[in-house]
């Protein structure tokens, strides 16, 4: 086994290298920059007021660099500095949960790197474990390999000490765009949805009522007598708030016992075992892509090109960077499955 010598020693030469392809960007409050590729730097949007800005670079120069373009969804801020010859840093093999990353940045005052622990991305970002710094947004955060993981952003984060990163692949991609067109199209559907949960068997239904036999969570085993006024559901997490946007129904044995989608918190529930999930159109706007794609309120959406979607942020994600694109969309529609295409529009 590496003695903690070689470990310590292995990281640090991780660090030097990954900060040779990290530059600072002199904002007004300066940041890093992730070199992506021929004198292009990936940094953070957010600190960046003119469409011009200095970045100082590894081997002591000062340069001038040219905003190309912004992208507020990720916070990302494309620039172009004339005479930058620093290798860009690439992204490798998919990383593990669990496996260490160095997050690395190179404020005014030097490189500064923390250590952390790679976790799956949430709605679209890596949260690092590693503690930031003044300093670290646009810097790199990379794998044991010195693999490019994401571009950093402590500006951004979900609560005040947290760490994020735009994962590699979405942070070349969006580099791609706005090298190419200064913005970056968000594809969308012009849909409003709510997450649906159906239960697979009697048991599991069963597990979501109460001992009083009234319902909890996001699904309502009905039997007779049970409907609330007008056919709703009753309970903490009844549908009135949200509008009443149609329901999926299921029996066993024909016995007519039938459940009814509830739309409830958007996250409750999400991580309940069996059952299936998938989102239920509660709006869909006039002349949409969706619209032309013949979806109805009430149906319910269950799979983009063969991947489940559980969470409006995970259909979000899906399209965002697909404008123009086909996708096929498994709906459920009156109880029976079916199989749509759907161009994703662009705004």
């Amino acid at each position: 086994m590496t003695n903690f010598s070689d470990f310590s020693s292995g990281l640090a030469d991780v660090v030097e290298r990954t900060a040779q392809g990290v530059v600072t960007v002199l904002a007004p409050r300066p940041v890093s920059g992730t070199v992506v590729g021929e004198g292009l730097i990936l940094t953070a949007a957010h600190v960046l007021h003119a469409d011009e800005v200095q970045v100082a670079t590894p081997d002591g120069r000062t340069l001038t660099a040219s905003v190309l373009g912004r992208d507020p969804a990720s916070d990302l801020a494309l620039l172009k500095a004339e005479g930058l010859n620093v290798a860009p840093l690439s992204n490798g093999q998919e990383t593990r949960v669990g496996e260490l990353l160095v997050a690395v940045g190179r404020p005014p005052r030097g490189v500064h790197a923390t250590l952390g622990l790679y976790n799956r991305p949430q709605r679209g970002w890596l949260i690092d474990s590693a503690t930031p710094f003044r300093g670290v947004s646009g810097g790199a955060l990379v794998d044991a390999r010195g693999s490019l993981v994401g571009v950093l952003n402590a500006g951004a984060g979900f609560s005040r000490g947290t760490l994020l990163a735009v994962p590699a692949e979405r942070a070349l991609k969006v580099a791609q765009m706005l090298g190419t067109a200064g913005r970056v199209a968000r594809g969308f559907l012009g849909i409003s949805t709510q997450p649906v949960h159906f239960p697979e068997t009697r048991e599991q239904a069963e597990e979501n009522t109460g001992i009083d036999g009234d319902p909890r969570g996001e699904w309502r085993g009905r039997g007779p007598g049970r409907a609330g006024p007008g056919g709703r559901g009753r309970g903490p997490w009844s549908p009135e708030p949200h509008g009443h946007a149609g329901h999926g129904r299921g029996g066993w044995g024909g016995r007519g016992r039938h459940f009814e989608a509830s739309m409830g918190h958007p996250m409750r529930g999400l991580g309940r075992p069996g059952g299936r999930f998938g989102l239920t159109i509660v709006s869909i706007e006039a002349g949409s892509p969706a619209a032309q794609a013949g979806l109805k309120v009430g149906d319910v959406l269950l799979a983009l090109e063969g991947q489940a979607v559980r969470h409006p942020q995970e259909l979000l994600r899906t399209v965002h960077d697909r404008a123009g694109d086909q996708l096929t969309a498994r709906i459920l529609r009156g109880g029976e499955e079916q199989d749509i295409t759907l161009s994703i529009g662009e705004r």
